[in-house]
């Protein structure tokens, strides 16, 4: 969550910043913790004063843990937020900038951590096309843009009366998932939660393995494989997971969300929604 909250949220925040990430777009769809390996052929960086490179660190190993529930936010109920996300969503259907640009406020925010990145000399859709990157020849920033206009929560952003950021962050236990992290080894970036109750967790990385159990919304500890030095890794879109009960196995990647995300930030004003920022984690 890119703005100050309780302690556990903090930690989580850190956690990203030093962890890359892997997933969330439906941007309701949140990233896989984890440390992404070095690309074929590459060498993981020498370490100080020419010492031998050195390995990533072993997760924890798995074992049981407390379940903390997660209550997912709900959606906006405001029809006029609806009629909007529909008109974002067919903008981005056809990479529309023209049109994009007039649904963006002027003065765009573009918080980081370290403040506003937004270039204050740009438009606003310029500072948006920087954000999300936009310009890409891969189309990943329309492709955010769909993701937003499918996200159906709003939260207010503190300090910026009138801003409302998507999506939303679930609500959740702060002290005793930091507990968690702490009883378990791991850091809070190593946390996600099920997007919906029953999701399955898989004995292998199939969707015909066998199911091992199906999840309640609780955090849940997210244990990426880690690929044999030089191996290339593998694309999957399952994740694997530890289950409160101490299993070990592999859930659907777009099933699994992060308890903070980046988000596009949002104002209604006498003509009716605006972008207005984004709130990031870098």
């Amino acid at each position: 969550m890119p703005h100050p909250a309780l302690t556990y949220t903090s930690l989580l925040l850190a956690s990203l910043i030093a962890v890359p990430l892997a997933v969330l777009q439906a941007h309701a769809q949140a990233p896989r913790p984890g440390q992404l390996a070095p690309g074929p052929g590459q060498a993981p960086p020498p370490g100080p004063r020419g010492q031998a490179p050195q390995r990533a660190p072993q997760p924890a190993p798995p074992k049981p843990y407390k379940s903390v529930a997660v209550t997912p936010a709900q959606p906006f109920g405001d029809p006029s937020f609806a009629a909007f996300r529909k008109q974002l969503g067919d903008i981005a259907s056809r990479k529309d900038r023209a049109a994009l640009a007039r649904l963006v406020v002027n003065n765009f925010f573009w918080m980081g951590e370290k403040g506003d990145k937004a270039n204050k000399k740009k438009s606003g859709i310029d500072n948006l096309a920087a954000a999300i990157d936009l310009d890409s020849k891969d189309g990943d920033g329309w492709e955010t843009l769909a993701a937003a206009a499918n996200e159906t929560t709003l939260e207010p952003l503190p300090d910026r009366k009138g801003i409302m950021c998507s999506p939303a962050n679930p609500t959740f236990d702060e002290a005793a998932a930091e507990q968690l992290a702490k009883d378990t080894g791991t850091d809070p970036g190593d946390w996600g939660y099920p997007g919906k109750p029953g999701v399955e967790v898989h004995a292998a990385a199939q969707a015909n393995a066998p199911v091992i159990e199906k999840l309640g919304q609780n955090l849940l500890r997210i244990m990426p494989e880690q690929p044999a030095a030089g191996a290339r890794q593998q694309e999957s879109p399952f994740v694997r997971v530890v289950t409160p009960s101490g299993k070990v196995g592999y859930v659907l990647e777009e099933l699994i969300m992060s308890p903070d995300s980046d988000q596009l930030c949002f104002v209604k004003d006498a003509g009716g929604w605006k972008i207005a920022g984004y709130a990031g984690n870098d």
